[in-house]
């Protein structure tokens, strides 16, 4: 049959930089294709090549049956190419039906735009998808995941045949990926291929029928997903033998579990009034506690009260045995505690300001006299975080919004690491980057407790607590109800823990009981 997208040998050079050498891509019409790759694989550039975008140096790209070389995006859209990216291309202040038909507006007699066919249209649109909303309310007033959809309708009206569908999920939760995977089973139905581009491997494994791997520009491996394992990938995309990534685990926290040190930290069935009920845990020095808890669970807000962003309605903290109650984030920072929020770009890195003003920010008045700062001092410090981190950059002036997610999180980490604290809060440290970039964030983490540091680690993926952490505190609906030990926590320890909602048969003596469950699944491994 022949193949909808066919990609064969494509190159495209930047001055001196080879970003693509022999790219290939083969996609069959109604397939969902995973292309996956660490940052810096070619995955953006092949696709702003095949859209338009960039013009090729060299290659063949054949779509529908015909040769093709869009000179600018409207061309591959109009050929039947429509591409989502990550920063939805939408207005949030028009209506959905607005953006929907937005350029392809139905007319009555006289120019006019027919409204109530707009609407009608735009909406039976939506139900083909499985989504019913009222279409006349301005876009922005819905969520992310319904703004995807529209997204994706807008797709749908433009009788696109091929759908690129960039890091779709990475803000979402695990209700809203649900509702997303069945919209895109149903364009499947419909004929229509997808480009699936994703940190999050085990999505892959959900949806798609295929997959495509890069490297350092160029076309590593094509698999059937039912042919492929994880660690296959995961090996594929780092250039590594499967061995040994199945030997010492896909994560760069291998190794021993080094015993850990004196009890730095301590919480007692600790409750706010942001759904927090009663958690209790400890962390000691060298330790990395980890978190675990499907969505809701109360993870987030135990980190919000340790950090003394939400006071504590009831129980008792205490930190190097004396009582800890902050009033609020500055205190905690005083007393040695540090938080990297989950969502990097709503409360961690400052858009318009350079790496150097984003890395500063939470140690200004150590590097200030008076009211001036001691810019020499400020960059030395900037420069040991760069070159201990090893965070690409041009230079230390360049605005972190052009650095990859990655490395705007290693400067994020560096900005905490500045202020030297006791305990480093880790709230999803490696959501949405790619998989070198995760190990090196591990390995950051790794280097921090070798050195004495404390860890309270919430993450989503399995391996990284498993492989990571010493201890894992289970949540459930605002509770700890289990903490499990290591070594010997597996992976169906803590899916039962969580599924159940109720303690396991192993961990340590603080347990706490609860009952009724809603089984779900937890997303996991980013590439």
């Amino acid at each position: 049959m022949q193949p909808l997208l066919n990609i064969q040998g494509v190159h495209k050079q930047f001055g001196k930089t080879l970003a693509l050498e022999d790219a290939r891509l083969t996609i069959q019409r109604g397939e969902v294709h995973a292309l996956i790759g660490q940052n810096g694989a070619g995955k953006s550039t092949l696709i702003k090549v095949l859209t338009g975008v960039h013009q090729r140096d060299g290659g063949d790209i054949t779509f529908n049956g015909q040769p093709c070389q869009f000179s600018r995006p409207a061309q591959a859209q109009d050929a039947g190419i429509a591409t989502i990216y990550q920063e939805l291309n939408l207005v949030g202040l028009r209506s959905v039906t607005e953006n929907i038909v937005m350029g392809r507006e139905p007319r009555r007699l006289g120019g006019f735009i027919d409204w109530k066919l707009a609407h009608q249209q735009a909406s039976e649109i939506l139900a083909g998808l499985g989504v019913n909303i009222d279409v006349r309310r301005p876009l922005e007033e819905y969520s992310t995941a319904i703004q995807q959809l529209v997204a994706i309708a807008r797709a749908v009206s433009r009788d696109a045949m091929l759908v690129i569908m960039d890091e779709p999920t990475s803000s979402l939760d695990e209700s809203e990926v649900l509702q997303l995977f069945e919209v895109i089973r149903r364009l499947q139905q419909r004929g229509t291929a997808v480009l699936y581009v994703s940190h999050f491997l085990d999505e892959l494994f959900e949806i798609c029928n295929h997959v495509t791997i890069m490297r350092n520009g160029a076309w590593v491996a094509d698999h059937a997903i039912s042919d492929i394992r994880k660690a296959v990938l995961v090996a594929d995309m780092l250039g590594k033998d499967v061995s040994d990534i199945e030997t010492h685990g896909s994560t760069d926290f291998g190794g021993e579990l080094e015993p850990a040190g004196e009890l730095l930290f301590e919480a007692r069935d600790i409750a706010t009034r942001r759904h927090l009920r009663s958690a209790s845990l400890e962390v000691h020095r060298g330790e990395i506690v980890g978190l675990a808890g499907l969505l809701g669970s109360g993870r987030t807000e135990v980190a919000r009260a340790v950090f003394g962003m939400d006071a504590l309605s009831d129980g008792q903290m205490s930190l190097e045995g004396a009582s800890y109650h902050p009033t609020n984030a500055s205190a905690a920072i005083r007393q040695g505690i540090a938080l990297l929020a989950e969502d990097r770009k709503r409360e961690g890195i400052v858009a318009d300001l350079s790496v150097r003003e984003n890395l500063t920010l939470s140690i200004l008045p150590s590097l200030s006299a008076g009211v001036q700062i001691d810019s020499e001092a400020e960059r030395k410090l900037v420069e040991h975080y760069i070159e201990a981190l090893q965070i690409k950059v041009s230079d230390m002036d360049q605005p972190i919004r052009e650095l990859s997610g990655g490395n705007q999180q290693k400067v994020l980490l560096a900005r905490w690491l500045a202020t030297e604290p006791q305990l480093l809060i880790l709230d999803e440290p490696t959501r949405g980057v790619d998989i070198g970039a995760r190990q090196e964030i591990q390995r950051i983490i790794q280097d921090y407790r070798a050195q004495g540091g404390a860890v309270l680690l919430i993450s989503s993926e399995f391996e990284e607590l498993i492989e990571g952490a010493h201890r894992v505190v289970v949540m459930h609906e605002g509770r700890s109800i289990d903490t499990l030990s290591n070594p010997g926590l597996t992976e169906s320890t803590l899916v039962a823990a969580l599924s159940r909602g109720q303690p396991s048969t192993s961990g340590d003596d603080h347990r706490m009981q609860e009952t009724s469950a809603r089984p779900s699944t937890p997303r996991e491994t980013q590439a």
